[in-house]
């Protein structure tokens, strides 16, 4: 089993919680059946539920209706995985910059891990 943790600004909000509520109910219904679904599978999940983007990313794929979300995601030590963003696909190719922002927020957590971790 894995752990799914929010990426958390520094003001303590996570884009990935915000995103939710953006969400219509049947919608997050799904993106929350698809977070159960990848917190008991995690790094063996794969497509359609999952797709690896690169630079350790990875997108989970939510369908509901002719409705599309991504949620993108990375794997850290202790079977962690970090939500990092959302969003709803409106084209065939994902957004340039959410999957920009999400290298961005991946950088900074694992920063901030290094930032905490003991040094011996």
């Amino acid at each position: 089993m894995f752990d799914i943790e929010f990426y958390r600004l520094s003001d303590g909000t996570a884009p990935v919680e915000e995103f939710l509520d953006t969400l219509d109910i049947k919608m997050r219904n799904k993106a929350l059946d698809s977070l159960l679904i990848l917190e008991e599978y995690g790094n063996i999940l794969r497509e359609p539920y999952s797709k690896y983007v690169g630079n350790g990313l990875f997108e989970l794929r939510i369908k509901f209706s002719s409705d599309i979300s991504r949620i993108f995601y990375f794997f850290y030590i202790n079977n962690k995985i970090i939500l990092t963003n959302g969003f709803i696909k409106k084209t065939q190719k994902t957004p340039r910059n959410q999957l920009k922002l999400a290298k961005k927020y991946k950088a900074d957590y694992e920063q901030k891990a290094r930032e905490r971790s003991p040094r011996i």
